[in-house]
């Protein structure tokens, strides 16, 4: 759809068009496959805006209430759909608004291409209205960012820009453009990037390296995996799943690893970290050769450094060089994408079952069942639990949908007790830990997925950080379903307290409206249930309405989340209560 008259051009035998910057950004976005993108518009943007009228049959922008909340549901959309998301926002307070988001996507890989307007060149430096220096701001917590200033650079840059964001490790890319580029004329091609000098997004596998992490594997009489989002990343599902059912190996989920492998799956030992499950942290110090593919080593997932795996050989499957030997020791580590890598590794596994060693895993579930598990959900006798709320869930779901969490106690509980069939199941602000999350990234990962139930679960307190934003859901129509667990507190936070600071709960406290009254406000059908026997009805009403949902769940409140390593401890010192 060209909106203008153009003349046709020929540079270098190609045949282009002559068309405004604004006109050739929506136009990049197209040839990038790009079908629907959130933001906000302003003064600074608003050039590329009127496009996006214009092109609204091509490409549907959804207007979000914050621009926070754009970035956070192009971050549930990319982490859903595989695709690179995109928020678009204005300058000034627009583009800082988005800061947040970006930065969780940097620490969490998540692939975004983020579009902001800027005042027009000539007013560069000069403290402008709305004149914010965007590109200083974000450098810290982008892959890369770009300035442009001329209307000619825009094609060049953006298939650069969506490259950049999708390739090797993922992460957010920043593109700000200045009015005047905006309504600049360029000779229109556009031609998608497919390599940068200097720039190798994916270390050349080395097969010595290949050898050597077999022989170990190989010779381990207590190996263990401990798995990342990597696996999400590299799309190495299937990979990992012959890998290690060939080699019998227990295996361990880091909390953005959650969903590649089923959680049923006999080597699925659950989750490791710091709420994480008994087993696989308490043995992570007892094992002979650790296997971490795709992860960080995150210190949430280390606890105290050197009491850490101390005892083991470690394998570090990994793509990014600068997370090798980062924070643990590499005995060997197999650089490369991890599709290809475990492929390449697998011919060379021994068949091996480690009963023996599985059993020791099996044992501990047993105690951590016993001291913790069924106390959440089978022998309540007070108030409702957030454990048996998940539980719930996870009847009704059957485990097929997608669960969507914020930050928190409740962010624990759902990775600990949601059941994930398939892969891409769980999204969740993971190294930044951004309340306010899940509710905009909830909304990006239906439409990212709309064929798939899609459940947000989230705290009280990180509801409102982005309450605002059940007017997208409102506007846009998402058929969303939003648990709330109010425990009126800021439970983890209060936890804390509770353990660490002699019980003193200093600004933990909440005084909550009326969440029913505020979701009908928005044209959302709702409910809250505070009494066990209404829970499993109000769950199935959630889960078959075709529209968006919410339902509040008043849960203890000064209920604990256990295990738990504290901060400074080793794994070995995991707590059951």
């Amino acid at each position: 759809m060209d909106t203008i008259t153009k003349s046709e051009n020929k540079v270098n035998n190609r045949k282009t068009i002559s068309i405004t910057g604004a006109e050739a950004m929506v136009k990049c976005l197209l040839a990038e496959g790009v079908d629907l993108i959130y933001g906000y518009p302003g003064g600074a943007i608003m050039p590329v805006y009127d496009e996006f009228y214009k092109y609204e049959k091509e490409l549907h922008h959804v207007l979000t209430r914050h621009e926070q909340g754009a970035i956070h549901a192009a971050q549930g959309y990319a982490r859903v759909s595989n695709k690179v998301g995109v928020a678009v926002a204005t300058s000034g307070p627009g583009a800082t608004n988005l800061i947040t988001g970006i930065a969780d996507a940097q620490i969490d890989s998540t692939p975004l291409v983020c579009i902001t307007g800027q005042v027009g060149s000539h007013l560069l430096g000069s403290d402008a209205f709305q004149e914010t220096d965007i590109i200083s701001i974000s450098t810290p917590v982008t892959k890369w960012n770009y300035q442009i200033t001329k209307a000619s650079e825009i094609p060049e840059v953006m298939a650069k820009a969506f490259y950049i964001a999708r390739s090797g490790r993922p992460g957010p890319v920043l593109i700000d453009i200045t009015k005047d580029a905006q309504f600049g004329q360029v000779d229109y091609f556009y031609e998608k990037c497919e390599e940068i000098r200097s720039y190798k997004p994916v270390p050349q596998i080395e097969p010595d390296k290949i050898a050597e992490a077999a022989e170990l594997i190989n010779k381990a009489k207590k190996p263990f995996i401990v798995w990342g989002q990597g696996l999400t990343l590299g799309k190495a599902e299937d990979e990992f799943k012959d890998f290690i059912e060939k080699a019998g190996i227990p295996s361990a989920s880091t909390l953005l690893g959650l969903s590649a492998l089923a959680s049923d799956h006999p080597l699925h030992m659950g989750m490791v970290g710091m709420h994480g499950n008994y087993a696989p942290n308490k043995l992570t110090n007892e094992c002979d050769v650790l296997i971490a593919i795709g992860m960080r080593f995150d210190d949430r997932v280390t606890g105290k450094l050197d009491t850490y795996a101390a005892q083991a050989k470690i394998v570090h499957f990994e793509i990014d060089p600068a997370e090798v030997d980062k924070n643990v020791k590499t005995d060997v580590a197999v650089m490369g994408d991890v599709k290809e890598t475990l492929a390449a590794i697998l011919p060379l596994i021994n068949k091996k079952d480690h009963k023996e060693w599985l059993q020791e895993f099996r044992d501990l579930y047993d105690i951590e069942y016993k001291e913790v598990i069924d106390a959440q959900i089978n022998t309540r006798t007070n108030g409702l639990t957030m454990a048996e709320t998940i539980v719930a869930l996870n009847k009704v779901t059957g485990g097929e949908a997608v669960i969507v969490s914020d930050v928190g106690q409740h962010q624990m509980v759902a990775s600990r007790y949601s059941n994930f069939k398939h892969k891409r199941s769980k999204v969740t602000s993971g190294g930044l830990g951004t309340m306010g999350f899940a509710l905009p990234a909830a909304i990006g990962a239906k439409m990212g997925a709309p064929e798939r139930e899609v459940v947000a679960i989230i705290g009280d307190g990180g509801f409102q950080m982005n309450i605002q934003e059940l007017g997208t859901v409102m506007q846009s129509k998402v058929p969303v379903k939003i648990i709330v667990l109010n425990n009126q507190f800021l439970g983890m936070v209060r936890q804390w307290q509770e353990l660490f600071f002699d019980g003193r709960y200093a600004s933990t406290t909440m005084t909550n409206p009326d969440f029913v009254m505020v979701a009908q406000g928005y044209g959302i059908k709702s409910k809250k249930v505070s009494e066990r026997k209404d829970l499993a009805e109000a769950i199935e009403e959630m889960v078959a309405s075709k529209e968006s949902y919410f339902l509040e769940v008043a849960v203890e409140m000064e209920e604990n989340v256990f295990p738990m390593i504290p901060t400074g401890s080793s794994v070995s010192d995991i707590r059951l209560k």
